[in-house]
């Protein structure tokens, strides 16, 4: 009987042995971007950290040389954000697109800032799909046409399911009339809803054997590499997916939330995710997430020769708009994103009131993308700083409503923080959001009455609602239909000189409120 047990014993090591032997064991890397934003063009100053298209596709070419099995997405948001994709509305990036051979894109929010009937061109052009699975067409009840909600990819021998997913704050972060026929479902309950038709086979190529979401939802990592976001704790716990892709809030993120892995690449290509996927027999044994900061070792990167032909090539054909010089800097005028307001806010909304002879200038900061660098200033930077084709409105308000206004605008959680100029305001930033102006007065001094009314320049977007601006009950709104870029080119040309503004006296923490509490 124990030789029995031993014999059988091993034959069971033997057929485990010779089942590891020939098990199939297949690694797939997903190399992902997102909020590329245009940045076609390396920067090529001395601490210039975008990598441009031909770097891109380059670095693609080098992966796919020690893995045949790489799968490119996107997060969402390529387009939109420097003068060359602007004025060609995108066709470099559909160029590195086609050449890096992306299989799907997120849909981001820029996405929408010419209409949604970009979204279905872009995909034919640069031969990949947008896939949007909680994005639906209000007038149907269906997911929209110009996207896909999921896409199946087979690589040597294996099922990848990609699901796609918007985040729920494009319905105010982009204009109101571009997404006035469509609903944003939460990202969870389309994915889950998803997830289960794929795992049910419903799809002409069956089940498939792993599934991962590429999103355009933000995520955030802290210094104890704990991964944040409303919206993705949501995603996370969702049943069948196996990593997700975020983007949208431009951080670098590299974990695992909730179990799943999640990953995040920055911005403007300056680095690039990959999910490393190990499958045995079509089973998933590993999904590994990581960033490579590809700005930092950009010098090492071989550009690829065809995408830099195209890039200069179409560089030259918009260099007659793109290289007039408008005026010059002597100092950088600084826009820091991740702060309060900047030197650039407030010259850009200066030069709103003053064009209008408004008292107060306003604007959204993500409006504004980039810093202005000391130096000669060409068209080139002004469609970089402001590629948002934004008109300029005058609006009158009471003073309460402008009080709200400038309290909605720090310290947001979602956005950048607004931009003003004519005011001089304190803040306690412990106040919650929303309530924390503890004073506001009029560049003069004087005091901001709450029954008073007080005119403003602004842009339409904010008008309207983006990025959560509330303007119902203005006493008075009249679009002016000036292009807000056109403004800021006119004062550069009148200064030649750009007098850079100190800010340190116009919005500052209320030191005061700060010993009374601690009292």
């Amino acid at each position: 009987m124990k030789k029995l047990i031993k014999l059988t014993q091993y034959a069971l090591l033997l057929f485990l042995m010779v089942t590891t032997l020939f098990a199939k064991v297949t690694k797939i890397d997903i190399i992902s971007f997102n909020d590329f934003h245009g940045n076609v063009a390396e920067d090529t100053r001395e601490k210039g950290k975008n990598i441009g298209m031909a770097k891109m596709v380059g670095y693609v070419n080098e992966v796919k040389k020690g893995n045949p099995n790489v799968i490119v997405v996107s997060g969402g948001d390529n387009y939109q954000g420097t003068a060359i994709s602007n004025l060609t509305f995108g066709a470099p990036v559909n160029r590195m697109m086609k050449a890096m051979k992306v299989t799907a894109s997120a849909v981001g929010n820029h996405e929408f800032d010419w209409g949604s009937e970009r979204i279905g061109k872009w995909a034919k052009e640069g031969n990949f799909d947008y896939l949007a699975a909680n994005i639906y067409d209000k007038k149907t009840g269906k997911p929209v046409a110009w996207a896909k909600p999921y896409k199946i990819v087979k690589i040597d021998g294996v099922k990848v399911g990609i699901i796609g997913l918007a985040t729920e704050q494009t319905k105010y972060q982009t204009k109101a009339e571009f997404v006035k026929n469509i609903e944003f479902k939460p990202a969870n309950e389309a994915a889950q809803y998803w997830v289960n038709y794929l795992n049910a086979g419903k799809d002409k190529m069956g089940k498939p054997d792993i599934i991962i979401a590429i999103t355009h939802i933000p995520s955030a990592q802290d210094e104890n590499k704990v991964i944040s976001g409303d919206e993705l704790n949501k995603l996370t716990k969702v049943k069948g997916i196996a990593g997700i892709i975020t983007g949208h809030s431009h951080r670098t993120v590299s974990g695992t939330m909730n179990g799943i892995p999640v990953i995040q690449a920055y911005k403007y290509g300056r680095a690039l995710g990959r999910l490393h996927i190990v499958m045995e027999d079509g089973k998933i044994m590993e999904v590994k997430p990581s960033v490579d900061m590809v700005s930092n070792n950009k010098s090492d990167i071989i550009p690829d020769k065809g995408t830099e032909a195209a890039l200069d090539k179409q560089t030259k054909e918009l260099a007659g708009v793109l290289g007039v010089k408008v005026g010059k800097l002597n100092e950088d005028l600084t826009h820091d994103r991740g702060g309060s307001l900047t030197k650039l806010g407030y010259w850009a909304t200066d030069a709103m009131r003053k064009a209008t002879n408004a008292q107060v200038g306003l604007t959204n900061g993500g409006g504004l993308r980039r810093t202005l660098y000391k130096g000669d200033i060409t068209m080139g930077d002004m469609y970089e700083i402001m590629p948002f084709d934004n008109q300029l409105v005058v609006v009158k308000v009471t003073g309460k409503q402008l009080r709200e206004l400038i309290d909605h605008g720090i310290g947001a959680d979602y956005m950048t923080d607004g931009q003003f100029a004519g005011l001089k305001v304190t803040y306690d930033p412990s106040k919650p959001y929303e309530h924390r102006i503890t004073s506001i007065a009029l560049e003069n001094g004087t005091p901001i009455n709450d029954k008073e009314i007080y005119t403003i320049a602004t842009n339409d977007f904010i008008v309207g609602g983006g990025d959560r601006y509330n303007f119902k009950g203005a006493v008075e709104v009249k679009d002016l239909f000036i292009p807000i870029r056109d403004v800021l080119v006119d004062r550069i040309k009148e200064e030649k000189v750009v007098k850079v503004p100190n800010i340190d006296n116009v919005l500052k923490v209320d030191k005061e409120a700060e010993v009374k509490k601690a009292a």
